[in-house]
């Protein structure tokens, strides 16, 4: 099925043309005919439909979850009149046929998708709402391969970490291969919290620490101990948040804040860092950034803890490809907030990007992509992170939004609740 959109190209004001020069008044009859001729195309070009960009319609309802995985747009129906058991949906792209449907074994709310070689892993929450599951199908077919009562992060090895429990029931974790669920190693962890060390998007090492100062270092491809020791005592005992950010073991608490770092493997203390308030560390490319409570980013030199810069302007960061995305505090909540681009080891404000909703990329190096409501549709600009410009690229008419992305295409929700996918670009 498919449907039209009219494509508005770049939104700016051309300046006119200029006005052309007469012609002298002895001109022959072989200029008047070649001026008439281009009178009367440029009739006929301005006559000519604008160039449309074709939609393939997906149908859906409202509840309906959705993700654009590689090849395929992956639906999972809301439980209704269709009945309790909830359906997979698995359309090819670009076209957008149905390439199969499958039911889905455990009735709950499922939140998330990916795809991991030939396996679709599906997971959310069962009928109780606190019981995670992940559901394992083929990517080929939606053929039933296993499902586990856990959530799943991919592992070195190529092989799956199942993770049930929390900090405070305590977690069990399984190492499970992914073609048939089959374990290859177990373990059982005391209350206390979890964090991976990732390698490209594997984890490879899994550190668990408790809240008097205990830490336990694992490697994640055998599930055998690399390291434990004592980070802080009982008399120090405080709420202590332990991340893995860049390669190092990170420990945020106190008060005033204390950042520690620590060599991961060797659990060797590197540095410490005072910081006035600090709520959780997350990776910024060549610098670390902490966030506050209440808002505002402080980046350190992950080699020494030494600050770099501190702004209160910014709340959400990521990095790409060197740069950093900041959002704004005050746009901070729900819909579309202001970004811009900054400079990763200075903060310096590179370009203003605008505000906007950011599209859901299906790969974490895919085009940066920003949607906003524009006169009955939705503005659709490719946020260029080298140059700090939002570039429009067209207004898509009866799209709502919720929209994700791949490197050359582009869905999102109707105002009637189904699915519009289009070429990102020509």
């Amino acid at each position: 099925m498919t449907d039209h959109v009219i494509d508005l190209g770049e939104l700016r004001h051309e300046p006119e043309p200029e006005e052309l020069p007469r012609p002298p008044r002895a001109v022959g009859r072989p200029l008047r005919c070649a001026l008439a001729l281009l009178v009367a195309l440029a009739t006929l070009a301005a006559g000519a439909p604008i160039p449309r960009r074709d939609m393939v319609v997906v149908p859906a309802v409202v509840g309906t979850e959705a993700l654009l995985a590689d090849d395929l747009f992956l639906v999972i129906d809301p439980s209704g009149p269709r009945g309790p058991q909830r359906r997979l949906e698995a359309y090819r792209l670009p076209g957008g046929e149905l390439a199969w449907e499958a039911p889905l074994p455990v009735q709950g709310r499922y939140w998330g998708m990916s795809l991991l070689g030939d396996i679709l892993l599906v997971t959310g929450f069962q009928q109780d709402g606190q019981t995670n599951v992940t559901v394992a199908l083929d990517r080929a077919t939606g053929a039933y391969r296993w499902q586990q009562p856990a959530t799943a992060v991919e592992s070195a090895g190529g092989a799956l970490l199942m993770e049930t429990g929390d900090d405070e029931r305590g977690r069990t974790l399984r190492s499970v291969d992914p073609c048939c669920g089959s374990v290859r190693w177990e373990a059982d962890f005391p209350p206390g919290q979890l964090a991976y060390r990732l390698t490209g998007s594997a984890v490879d090492r899994v550190v668990y620490s408790t809240a008097d100062g205990r830490v336990e270092v694992r490697d994640a491809a055998t599930g055998a101990v690399v390291n434990r020791g004592d980070l802080w005592g009982p008399a120090d005992e405080r709420m202590v948040n332990v991340q893995v950010v860049d390669g190092l073991l990170l420990t945020v608490g106190g008060t005033p804040a204390t950042v520690a770092a620590y060599d991961v493997d060797r659990l060797r203390p590197l540095w410490r860092t005072q910081v006035a308030d600090a709520l959780f560390v997350s990776e910024c490319g060549p610098v670390i950034c902490l966030q506050g409570r209440s808002g505002g980013l402080l980046a350190l030199d992950p080699a020494s803890g030494r600050r770099l810069w501190a702004d209160d302007r910014w709340a959400g960061i990521w990095a790409t490809r060197g740069r950093l995305v900041a959002s704004a505090v005050r746009s901070a909540g729900p819909g579309a907030e202001q970004f811009a681009l900054l400079d990763a080891t200075t903060g310096t404000v590179l370009g203003e990007l605008g505000r906007w909703e950011l599209s859901r990329p299906s790969r974490l190096d895919g085009p940066l992509i920003g949607t906003r409501r524009h006169r009955g549709g939705l503005l659709v600009a490719e946020l260029d992170v080298v140059t700090g410009t939002a570039r429009p690229l067209d207004v898509l008419r009866g799209a709502a939004g919720e929209c994700q992305n791949s490197s050359d295409r582009l869905v999102c929700r109707r105002v009637n609740g189904d699915y519009g996918l289009w070429p990102l670009r020509r």
